[in-house]
């Protein structure tokens, strides 16, 4: 018997095949940045989970993403 669950491959227009599975990520935020979120979310028509996950996806998150890590670090006094 094998170990290995079947995935399906999805392709977004312009995009190359990715396998696709699904996972749980849970988020513990207090009410004013959830109230932030869903705010943004309306303006675009989206979710809640739809806007983060789109944010989550762009381009430019990573480098955001970092920055926001180092300026933290810079805050903290991290070395």
């Amino acid at each position: 018997m094998s170990h290995f669950r079947k995935r399906s491959i999805t392709r977004a227009p312009g995009a190359t095949l990715v396998p696709m599975g699904t996972s749980v990520l849970s988020l513990r935020i207090d009410g004013e940045l959830l109230d932030r979120l869903r705010d943004h979310a309306a303006k675009r028509g989206m979710s809640v989970q739809d806007y983060v996950v789109r944010t989550l996806i762009r381009d430019d998150f990573d480098q955001r993403f970092q920055s926001a890590v180092e300026e933290t670090e810079r805050f903290y006094g991290v070395p």
